[in-house]
């Protein structure tokens, strides 16, 4: 919410003194993109957080080999990919199998 909230004080601000910027239509829509564009990546990787198989308890059977020898590694990492509305910034976490040696990611795509 706050980074939705702060875009929109930029395009029009809370303090009616302050002059509202543009003067065509085109102007307000380059304005509107603007917003979109620092707002929607925010609204994504949030949403993609607070998706229920974003994070595992436990691993799972290995895609690879299908064992159940498999752990989670103590450390995750940040992967950005490229959306509709520009990069996100994703948290994944990584597995590895005992059994046939392969790393993976457990979460959700």
């Amino acid at each position: 919410m706050a980074a939705v909230t702060a875009q929109l004080d930029r395009m029009i601000p809370l303090d009616e003194e302050v002059p509202l910027k543009g003067a065509t239509f085109a102007d307000f829509e380059d304005q509107v993109e603007a917003l979109a564009r620092g707002a929607l990546p925010v609204m994504l990787e949030e949403r993609a957080a607070l998706e229920m198989n974003a994070e595992v308890d436990a691993p799972g059977r290995c895609p690879h080999c299908g064992s159940g020898r498999v752990y989670l590694k103590k450390q995750a990492s940040q992967s950005e990919v490229l959306s509709l509305h520009g990069p996100v910034v994703l948290y994944k976490q990584h597995a590895r199998c005992r059994a046939c040696g392969e790393s993976f990611s457990p979460s959700g795509s």
